[in-house]
């Protein structure tokens, strides 16, 4: 988890919440990155309708950033990263 959560950072995670005009402190910061790194972890277990939504969901938070692009990065994020959960079950 902690893996994932250091990836999501760098990824620039915590910028999404910036961008969607969100004020956050430590603590929820925290709790959205753990959601988040969930999400990431278990995404192969994900029904394709839950994924599409949240991958919609996570493409439009960030109004002011060039969408194809972000699409393109979160994508590629979750295909290189599509095994990290496996060993969790």
């Amino acid at each position: 988890m902690a893996r994932a959560l250091r990836r999501w950072e760098g990824e620039g995670g915590h910028l999404a919440t910036e961008a969607a005009g969100l004020v956050l402190g430590d603590a929820e910061r925290n709790i959205l990155q753990c959601l988040g790194a969930a999400a990431v972890l278990t995404w192969n277990d994900l029904p394709m309708p839950i994924q599409r939504a949240l991958f919609l969901r996570a493409t439009a938070v960030r109004a002011s950033y060039d969408p194809l692009e972000l699409k393109t990065q979160i994508a590629r994020f979750l295909h290189n990263h599509k095994d990290d959960g496996s060993d969790d079950a």
